[in-house]
């Protein structure tokens, strides 16, 4: 009776993974209990909340370029115009140019991504319950890379069990049968985190997202510079209108 000892093993290892994705889900869904506090999101915490921290990045170059503050060109340089920042983050980006006033974009948004101000608003839009905590998006992750190799798991433990001598009561494809069962329970949870969980744990908690929605009907009226960067920042760079602008970018993915 060996393949009931891999059975055995075949539910521990699929029960232990499913119940963790369960449980990361349930603990990262505790970010929407504060949905009674509705506010405006200003054009960085939108973009924050859409893209994450380089998606804060781009609105802000997007914003300076469309002021004549910043040049962007084709070949992919940033080229500062008014050395001023109006704000923190047109500051860091700014900073992130460097003394020389000229420098590639690809290096210009990692590095203003990845300052105090873009950490600065993340911490606020995690305080107001709107965006999923670094530690909620890890442990997610983390669980449903479990999931996934106990699903491998459990399919090496059935062919094990498979290769193994059976009784002679006992067809194998009643075997492979019991093995099935664990393996669906593995993939269902893949299943349901690709639908439910996967969406959820970028950036934006659910009361986040329901922000966002209200914006991209904002971000389709008319085509006044707010509204065009609200655009940008909740649908990225590819909702840049300008071609040369639009071309900045575009050399700057390919440098990525």
């Amino acid at each position: 009776m060996l393949w009931v000892l891999f059975l055995l093993a075949a539910w521990a290892v699929a029960g232990t993974a499913c119940t963790r994705l369960c449980l990361a889900a349930v603990r990262a869904a505790a970010v929407d209990a504060d949905t009674g506090r509705v506010r405006e999101l200003t054009l960085y915490e939108a973009a924050f909340l859409s893209g994450g921290p380089r998606r804060v990045a781009d609105v802000t170059l997007v914003a300076m370029a469309r002021q004549r503050r910043l040049l962007l060109a084709r070949t992919g340089w940033a080229t500062v115009v008014d050395p001023r920042g109006r704000d923190e983050m047109e500051r860091s980006v700014i900073g992130a140019i460097g003394p020389e006033g000229q420098s590639r974009i690809a290096p210009v948004r990692a590095t203003a991504a990845a300052a105090d101000p873009v950490r600065g608003i993340a911490e606020g839009l995690v305080r107001a319950g709107l965006a999923v905590p670094d530690s909620a998006r890890t442990t997610v992750a983390s669980a449903v890379r479990q999931v996934r190799v106990a699903a491998v798991a459990v399919l090496g433990l059935g062919v094990a069990a498979l290769l193994t001598p059976l009784p002679p009561d006992m067809p194998r494809h009643l075997v492979a049968l019991w093995f099935a069962l664990p393996l669906a329970l593995t993939l269902s949870c893949l299943a349901v985190a690709r639908v439910e969980i996967h969406p959820y744990s970028r950036w934006a908690s659910p009361a986040g997202r329901r922000l966002l929605g209200a914006l991209t009907h904002t971000a389709d009226g008319a085509a006044d510079d707010r509204t065009y960067l609200t655009s940008v920042a909740v649908r990225g760079v590819r909702a840049i209108g300008e071609p040369d602008l639009r071309a900045a970018f575009t050399h700057r993915e390919s440098h990525d």
